[in-house]
């Protein structure tokens, strides 16, 4: 096993090379000084005071030894040289202990990220101390495990719903088809009952399996981007007739449901025009199933504080503030004031589901919130459109 190039390693060669290269600069200006005469400084060495003891004749230095200076200086430079040895292993071992208590953070927050898996994601880092680049690695990643850990619930929940949504169709289709085929008199009129009843619950299966693929798609992000109008989309959902399992779509004439009102100013924006469509066309059908008779919506384009913005609003039943939010989960249902409960009309519960993951992939902010007298008023904000390239530069 070879030698693991860790942090700790570096920064412990680092501190050694940096105390090393300090030193050797700080001796060699110290053998400098002690070796040569700085002119540049221009300050001579204070003279002996005169004892009155004999020494050299007046006019006559007293010069050292040559060869004596010579053996000093080498000797204080071998002694500086070892002096400096012995500080850097010093300094060596002084930067792997520091080190290592600077980087024991990290290793206690990697141990308990091996520990974490699928199962343990309420577990959390932790990490105390000042308020350092440590610990805030160590709270960005605790954000990442919380908003891990909110997916991983919503993704059980989803499917644990998805998987109730398609297991009570089919129970209730082998229910009924055994209960006709073990009545051996049965007649034509009967059959042929119990196959329109399947096929009606075939079709709502249908609707649920392209919800949650549309749902998919959206989440997944967008793969193409194109220049479009929410104006022109939500005039284009308007004005497409009503469909035949589809008795609380919008386009009803007054008297037969909700008035359906717009206010369609050009909004521009960039994105996909097929998922646009679909957000605009469960926000209406939405607004319009789940109101009160003769009531009212309102569909608004516009731009709003730069932004292009869709705003849908309608009269229904009373929705509780704090609820108004948790209605963008999927299978979250409204029970009361819902019109064209008849036949398939009735939702899935992933409308709004597949409006926020839209609205997500195409970067638009959701707003959702209840009416004081009933009703939602929810406002898509989409980013502007890029600006336009400028004129070429001149040759």
């Amino acid at each position: 096993m070879g030698l693991r190039w860790t942090i700790r390693l570096r920064l412990t060669l680092l501190c050694g090379a940096l105390f090393a290269a300090a030193g050797a600069a700080l001796l060699a200006v110290t053998y400098l000084l002690a070796t040569r005469a700085l002119p540049w400084a221009g300050i001579e060495p204070p003279r002996p005071p005169d004892l009155g003891l004999p020494g050299p004749p007046p006019g006559v230095p007293d010069v050292p030894d040559p060869a004596s200076r010579a053996d000093d200086l080498r000797q204080f430079l071998l002694a500086s040289v070892l002096g400096l040895v012995l500080m850097t292993v010093v300094a060596v071992g002084l930067g792997w202990l520091l080190a290592g208590r600077a980087l024991r953070p990290l290793r206690a927050m990697a141990a308990t990220a091996r520990d974490i898996s699928a199962r343990s994601l309420h577990r959390r880092l932790a990490v105390r101390g000042p308020a350092d680049e440590v610990k805030d690695l160590a709270d960005t990643v605790d954000g990442l495990l919380d908003r891990l850990e909110a997916s991983f619930e919503a993704q059980k929940a989803f499917v644990a719903h998805a998987s109730h949504e398609l297991r009570t169709p089919l129970t209730f289709e082998r229910s009924l088809l055994e209960v006709t085929l073990a009545d051996e008199d049965a007649a034509a009129a009967t059959l042929r009952t119990a196959c329109l009843r399947v096929l009606d619950s075939n079709r709502r299966q249908e609707r649920l399996i392209a919800a949650l693929l549309t749902l998919a798609r959206g989440q997944r992000g967008l793969d193409h981007r194109e220049d479009l109008d929410l104006a022109v989309i939500a005039a284009t959902v308007l004005d497409r007739p009503a469909a035949p399992d589809h008795p609380a779509a919008p386009g009803r004439a007054a008297g037969e449901g909700p008035v359906v009102e717009a206010e369609l100013d050009p909004a521009p924006t960039v994105g996909d025009a097929r998922l646009v469509e679909r957000l605009v066309a469960n926000l209406a059908d939405n607004a319009v199933r789940y109101n009160v008779p003769d009531g009212r919506v309102v569909i608004r384009t516009g731009v709003h504080g730069g932004r292009p913005t869709l705003c849908v609003g309608n009269t229904g039943p009373v929705v509780a503030p704090e609820d108004a939010a948790a209605l963008v989960r999927p299978f979250t249902r409204l029970e009361r004031g819902r019109t064209g409960d008849g036949g398939g009309g009735d939702g899935l519960g992933l409308g709004l589901s597949i409006v926020a993951a839209i609205a997500g992939a195409h970067g638009a902010d959701l707003d959702v919130c209840a009416r004081p007298g009933g009703g939602l008023d929810v406002r898509v904000a989409f980013p502007p459109p890029p600006d336009p390239p400028g004129p070429p530069p001149l040759p």
